[in-house]
């Protein structure tokens, strides 16, 4: 049985974090699936339903459209496009029906280390959607088709042996996954500006509710302001002050949706000095203050990103975390 979580003081339920858990008589750490599997196993309410699962979703859609959400940001997928989303992050299913393809869940640990650091799987920048053209779509496809066929042949190799012909197997499609061509990041600067926007990036990541300022983080690196900010435009398409800003935008929205806290304290988790600067940051950035957003979210609204949400009965590949 699935046990949601409730927000002290409220009624409504918080979005479901939801860990990796192997189907009876399956291997651990890895499952491959069809999206009409993933249909019988769910119906729409529970799959458009926000939740925060602890694993990887590799989703290369084959026929029909559709829409995926992901740290509250939407992502029109066509045939041939690649989803990847990373444990943590919040995510729902749009309208599944009419689309097929297929479904990668794995847990980071289950590719050897070596793998996970080529393939960048822990890089929570990378895009969500990739577009891969030509050989490195077929060859993608192939690497999703192979893997699904070796998981569905249970039996007929000794199990320790089969679990290290799908741990290969992921290795190559998270690979191809990886450098699948199509983002906007790939070859787009040099080697410096890339090394330089990797530093920027970290040391946002480690700071940013200490400063929002990118003075503060040039000096820190080394770096002039306007070196930071052509690097992270170069890279992520933003300049170093909206790359910022981003970063502590998700945080909010992650601590509005997960948690109980006041706007007073996610302002002073965040650096804000009050609750008003704060709600004046968000509610620029996003159009809503954060009590509508968090009603929203939590299903006070209907909609979010047009999207309905629904109260969560458990999900494929995972089980709630009481």
């Amino acid at each position: 049985m699935v046990k949601k979580r409730q927000t002290a003081g409220e009624g409504a339920p918080e979005i479901p974090e939801v860990a990796f858990s192997a189907p009876a008589g399956r291997p651990a750490g890895v499952e491959v699936m069809t999206l009409t599997e993933l249909r019988g196993r769910a119906d729409a309410c529970q799959l458009s339903t926000p939740h925060r699962p602890g694993f990887h979703h590799l989703l290369l859609l084959e026929r029909g459209r559709l829409v995926h959400s992901v740290d509250f940001r939407e992502h029109p997928l066509a045939p041939g496009d690649l989803l990847w989303s990373r444990p943590g992050q919040v995510q729902h299913f749009g309208d599944l029906a009419g689309a097929e393809g297929r479904l990668v869940l794995f847990e980071s640990g289950f590719l050897d280390p070596a793998t996970a650091a080529a393939a960048r799987i822990e890089d929570w920048y990378g895009p969500p959607v990739r577009h891969p053209e030509g050989a490195a779509a077929r060859r993608l496809e192939e690497a999703m088709h192979q893997l699904h066929r070796e998981f569905g042949a249970l039996g007929g190799l000794p199990l320790p042996v089969h679990l290290d012909v799908l741990r290969h197997l992921l290795a190559v499609l998270v690979l191809r996954a990886a450098h699948a061509g199509g983002a906007a990041d790939e070859g787009a600067a040099d080697c410096a500006a890339s090394a330089t926007f990797l530093r920027f990036r970290d040391a946002v990541e480690r700071d940013f509710a200490r400063s929002r300022r990118v003075a503060d983080y040039a000096r820190a690196l080394g770096y002039a302001p306007r070196t930071l900010s052509r690097a992270t435009e170069a890279q992520a398409g933003v300049g170093a002050k909206e790359f910022i800003d981003r970063r502590v935008e998700l945080e909010a929205k992650r601590l509005l949706a997960h948690g109980d806290r006041s706007a007073a304290r996610i302002a002073g988790r965040l650096g804000f000095a009050d609750a008003t600067n704060f709600s004046k940051f968000f509610q620029r950035r996003t159009g809503r203050t954060p009590i509508a957003f968090r009603s929203a979210v939590r299903g006070g609204a209907q909609r979010v990103g047009g999207v309905p949400l629904r109260p969560a009965q458990g999900l494929p590949g995972g089980s709630s975390r009481p």
